[in-house]
């Protein structure tokens, strides 16, 4: 949180204006900690602040209130420049009770400011906590700015004799109260949420009023409260004209499928098992229906990738999504759509595992099973968006090369990317990627395995054309006419031609570009969700005078064709990930350079710090 002025109020407050902050809301499961961060980030976003967020759901699905494991958290970064990360640590910390202080304070930085509600801190939340002593009686916090406010108190005495609710139903709109004082806090204007309130809950005038009134006396108890003699502002953010909205990478991505079967002029269905983080995709497309778009929730994860198939056999944009161990449950009818060549595109929200493992949590541990997890010689095309935003244009890209390849795709998102947010440019429609998808209608001479010369894509042959009849099925096919063939040389052939077609690809996609100088002494590459933080901190690492450039890898099977050649241009070649360092195994084995790997696993991105202390460290090795 960096500080530029300090101007004087005529109510005799401070206001300071900052450059950027960053603010961390939690407390337990139900106490709208997500709803308070996301309130925050659209006000900030309507003020035109660049803006970056990274929720943090708890693990388990009914924790113990109180308990740590039960602890939610919304972390956002706003400033008024550019920002392409979520802020390597907290300036502000709101901790709603003991668990939330204590899951939360070692990131808090150092002299940060610190706002807890008192009233939670009882004995038998402290002992769920695991504090002997209560740390708000102790000089365990003197290190920051700590502001001991009664917010359960200070929110029944607004609400008790204004709303005709429960006691409970009070309690839970503290969380409005706490986000009031935050807007006095940080100068934001309350309307943006005063007229979500409104259409929210529009069917109940009570919990209008409750809320509204808890959200107000939040900010008045800020303004009137000696506690504060600061408030800050951060002013808006320089960035390109144009209509902006704020996007999570789920909401992205979905929205993107929509807009490929826009291009294509071909209907979309989509089938999914509900999987975190993958749900909110299938959330999102189901309100899409005015497009054409199917939605269809199948009874588990195989069911659903052969629906899929099935609806791009008979001629539909076919896409199936997924998370963490459903990605090995689709791999045998992933399989089947490599064998039966056909357009079918699978979304996997990367998350941490093996098996159930972290469900809420980040991770990119699903590339080499991407790459490699099915039975056989088994290639498919794998993409993977950079940024919450970017998922939108890689949706479409993962269809484009679906459709003119007749080939799967799987595109890997993770769970920072789909729960993040950022401002999102409204793309115009005459500036998005032009692909044209034609059914096979001719049936002279027509065979379902005569491949173009060019990309080695077979016919789409609908079921229904007439003259078009064909063999379907798993087992291996003869080349040209599709009927089953056991021969040897033929299943060689048709092994090296499907990966000859998935190679192909890289002559449609555009060369890998660095940021930086085009050589030097080190070049950091990435993939997925780690491009803003891998920018950032060689951004900040060129600023200190050192050779560091970077490049960032959206194709990932095939690569760019320029990859070979620009990795030979460094020195050394550093590569992290959210991962134990699967890329860097790929580019040992096919370039045969010695990739040095920064693995991180747990189910966090990456800090600016992690990567510029990484960078020197290799550097000067």
């Amino acid at each position: 949180m960096s500080s530029t002025t300090i101007l004087n109020n005529v109510e005799e407050r401070h206001i300071e204006e900052l450059d950027a902050v960053t603010i961390r809301f939690a407390g337990d499961s139900g106490d709208g900690m997500q709803l308070t961060g996301t309130q925050f980030t659209n006000t900030s976003a309507v003020l035109g602040n660049d803006i970056s967020t990274l929720p943090d759901f708890p693990a388990e699905i009914r924790a113990p209130a109180g308990s740590l494991p039960g602890v939610s958290g919304f972390q956002l970064n706003f400033s008024n420049h550019d920002i392409r990360t979520p802020g390597d640590a907290p300036n502000v910390l709101v901790a709603m009770n003991p668990a939330a202080l204590k899951v939360n304070l070692a990131d808090l930085d150092a002299g940060g400011i610190l706002i807890v509600n008192t009233d939670a801190f009882n004995e038998n939340n402290l002992k769920k906590a695991g504090y002997a002593i209560n740390p708000l009686d102790d000089d365990s916090l003197s290190g920051y700015r700590l502001f001991k406010i009664p917010i359960t108190t200070a929110n029944r005495a607004a609400l008790r004799d204004e709303v005709k609710i429960s006691s409970k139903e009070i309690d839970r709109c503290k969380n409005f109260w706490a986000l009031g004082l935050m807007y006095w806090l940080y100068d934001r204007p309350l309307d943006s949420t005063l007229n979500w309130i409104e259409a929210k809950f529009k069917k109940n005038a009570e919990l209008v009023k409750a809320n509204i009134t808890a959200l107000k006396a939040g900010f008045a108890y800020a303004e009137a409260a000696e506690l504060f003699t600061t408030h800050y502002r951060v002013k808006r953010a320089a960035i390109a004209p144009g209509k902006y909205r704020n996007i999570t990478g789920n909401e992205a991505t979905a929205l993107g499928c929509i807009a490929a079967s826009v291009l294509a002029e071909k209907p979309l269905f989509y089938a999914s098992y509900p999987i975190t983080p993958a749900s909110d995709i299938l959330h999102a497309l189901s309100s899409y229906k005015n497009f054409g778009v199917k939605t269809f929730q199948a009874e588990d994860e195989i069911a659903a990738m052969c629906a899929a198939i099935g609806a791009a056999f008979a001629g539909q944009l076919g896409l199936t999504g997924t998370s963490g161990p459903g990605l090995a449950l689709k791999s045998e009818a992933l399989g089947l759509a490599v064998m039966t060549e056909l357009p079918v595109v699978v979304i996997d929200v990367q998350r941490g595992g093996p098996s159930t493992g972290l469900p809420t949590k980040t991770e990119q541990a699903d590339l080499l099973q991407a790459m490699f997890g099915r039975n056989g010689e088994c290639p498919v095309a794998i993409v993977a968006p950079a940024t919450a935003s970017d998922c939108f244009a890689m949706a479409i890209e993962a269809f484009r090369i679906a459709t003119k390849h007749m080939v799967p795709v799987i595109y890997l998102s993770d769970g920072y990317l789909a729960n993040g947010a950022e401002p999102w440019l409204l793309p115009k429609l005459d500036e998005l990627p032009k692909f044209e998808v034609k059914y096979h209608t001719e049936a002279a001479g027509f065979q379902p395995y005569a491949r173009d010369g060019e990309t080695l894509a077979r016919p789409w042959g609908i079921p229904g054309t007439p003259g078009l009849e064909h063999r379907i099925g798993g087992i291996e096919k003869q080349d040209i006419t599709g009927n089953v063939s056991y021969d040897a040389e033929n299943h060689m052939h048709m092994v090296k031609t499907r990966q000859e077609k998935v190679d192909r690809i890289a002559n449609d996609i555009p060369d890998l570009e660095v940021f930086g100088e085009a050589e030097g002494r080190l070049l950091v590459l990435g993939w997925g969700s780690t491009c803003g933080s891998i920018t950032s901190a060689v951004e900040e690492m060129q600023q200190q005078g050192y050779s560091v450039s970077s490049a960032h890898l959206r194709h990932l099977n095939p690569f760019p064709k320029n990859l070979g050649e620009l990795l030979g241009k460094f020195d050394r070649v550093l590569v992290p990930e959210l991962n134990m360092g699967q890329l860097a195994m790929l580019l040992r084995a096919r370039y045969l350079i010695p990739a040095i790997s920064f693995p991180k696993v747990k189910g966090k991105p990456f800090k600016i710090s992690e990567l510029t202390a990484k960078m020197k460290e290799v550097y000067e090795d």
